[in-house]
């Protein structure tokens, strides 16, 4: 049955979290600096930006460097093994930072601690950290902090409930022209592979006045690009009766007058003309949209759930491209599935080559504790995971190269975002499909549209030179 209304933290409870923030900044030998490490997702680094202006709100400020803060936060991910287990090996290294400073305070959140019986592990394997909580506990990190401060005793707590939408937290921006907005929280699409469904919990959609005020309020800030977040943002409204379809909150977010709006992730399931048509006709969305395929193969779709075939894939991949025909398309795409056999790989290359991406993120499968994929027979030999991932490397990094080349000469309308990190004297940032450009210029570029003309494609980026007022 669908919500009437989202459901929201109660104010009583986000009063207390602003009492706790006062009673912190107030907190005699408080600590002064704090450092975030965050893994994962633009849902976590979203959640860290959370965080840190929380950390502001009680008088802290961002340290110079992790060995310099006095408080040092890990945000992690547990999507895939790789990524919960350089989380784990980096809090381990924290052992000794704390022996050798004991006023140190250590803390961990996110979705590794939110998992089942994670709790038990961090009390048994890692009692050095001050405080831990869970994806659904974000909001009432002032309150554990305190008490933690108050007791100098562990303080651990990840609800097992689906979790609540916890309205006007302070934020602290990493950049001052792009921002992110979450429009949803969750997933019930439940891929047998994924955990995300039990550590982030079912979809919760915002409501939709919120969604806008929050935005009117960062254009009225000076922000040029918005990243719309949902684990589904597809399937925003889907739970809130009376609710926008995705499709027509872009179409409100695009009249708000946002100079560049980009969303995800997207689910292929969830695409509808509806959705196409609002994308084509707006003039502020980017001529960009991630669409995880997972896999070329049918059977391997089946077992993985996704909910939909190669087939139907294509033909929303055709549409997209038929009222958008430069947009660009990236994807996920997962290698060594159980069950998957070298004619299953075979489907896999044989779609990256159909669809020509730009890029992909590309993955060796990962059994994750709780979900149905990790219990499946057919497990892949890791030695044949490894070797097929190199062969679809490798043929996504030709198709890359040969489309970055074929932008040569192009113009391009290029947010600049930071000075080259590789170039002295040049400016990096994104064109609207998604593509780093580098480009001759000055930190006064820094925050501006700026047009640009293609003049080389690198191996994953692009270089340009800006145009002149009278050819842009």
């Amino acid at each position: 049955m669908k919500r009437t209304e989202p459901p929201l933290v109660p104010e009583e409870a986000l009063q207390a979290q602003r009492d706790a923030m006062r009673e912190i900044s107030a907190w005699p030998n408080r600590p002064q600096t704090y450092w975030i490490v965050t893994y994962g997702c633009q849902m976590n680094a979203h959640d860290s930006e959370t965080l840190s202006g929380m950390l502001s709100e009680m008088g802290l400020r961002q340290a110079a460097s992790r060995d310099g803060a006095d408080l040092i936060l890990f945000n992690t991910c547990c999507i895939r093994d790789n990524a919960e287990r350089k989380a784990l090996g980096n809090m381990t290294w924290l052992r000794q930072l704390k022996a050798r400073r004991p006023e140190l305070v250590l803390c961990v959140c996110g979705c590794m601690v939110q998992q089942p019986k994670m709790s038990q592990v961090l009390l048994r394997q890692y009692p050095f950290f001050d405080v831990a909580f869970g994806t659904h506990n974000l909001y009432r990190f002032p309150s554990l902090l305190l008490r933690a401060l108050q007791t100098r005793r562990q303080v651990i707590e990840a609800g097992e409930s689906d979790g609540c939408i916890a309205e006007g937290l302070p934020v602290r921006r990493e950049s001052p022209f792009r921002a992110y907005v979450t429009i949803m929280y969750g997933c019930d699409n439940f891929c047998s592979y994924c955990i995300v469904p039990y550590v982030r919990g079912r979809e919760r959609s915002r409501h939709p006045d919120a969604i806008l005020r929050e935005a009117e309020a960062l254009v009225a800030d000076g922000v040029q690009e918005i990243m719309l977040l949902g684990q589904n943002v597809n399937s925003y409204g889907n739970d809130l009766s009376g609710a926008p379809s995705f499709a027509r909150l872009l179409r409100s977010l695009d009249s708000l007058g946002v100079p560049r709006i980009r969303f995800m992730t997207s689910h292929p399931k969830d695409i509808s003309d509806e959705l196409i048509d609002a994308m084509a006709s707006s003039a502020h969305v980017a001529a960009h949209l991630h669409l995880p395929v997972q896999s070329g193969s049918d059977a391997v779709l089946r077992a993985m759930n996704r909910g939909y075939t190669r087939e139907t894939y294509l033909r929303r991949a055709a549409a997209l491209r038929a009222a958008m025909p430069d947009i660009a398309l990236t994807t996920d795409l997962i290698v060594g599935f159980p069950g998957e056999t070298e004619e299953d790989f075979a489907d896999t290359l044989s779609l990256v080559e159909q669809m020509r991406y730009d890029s992909a993120y590309t993955f060796i499968f990962s059994p994750r504790e709780g979900t149905r994929a990790s219990r499946m027979s057919g497990q892949v030999p890791a030695p044949v995971a490894t070797e097929r991932i190199e062969r679809l490397i490798a043929a996504q990094e030709r198709i890359s190269a040969q489309i970055y080349a074929g932008l040569v000469g192009t113009r391009q309308c290029v947010l600049a975002e930071e000075r080259s990190r590789r170039r002295e004297g040049q400016i990096a940032g994104k064109c609207s499909r998604g593509l780093t450009c580098n480009f001759d210029g000055d930190a006064a570029m820094i925050g501006r549209f700026v047009p640009v003309r293609i003049t080389e494609a690198g191996h994953n980026t692009l270089r340009a030179v800006p145009l002149a007022k009278e050819e842009a």
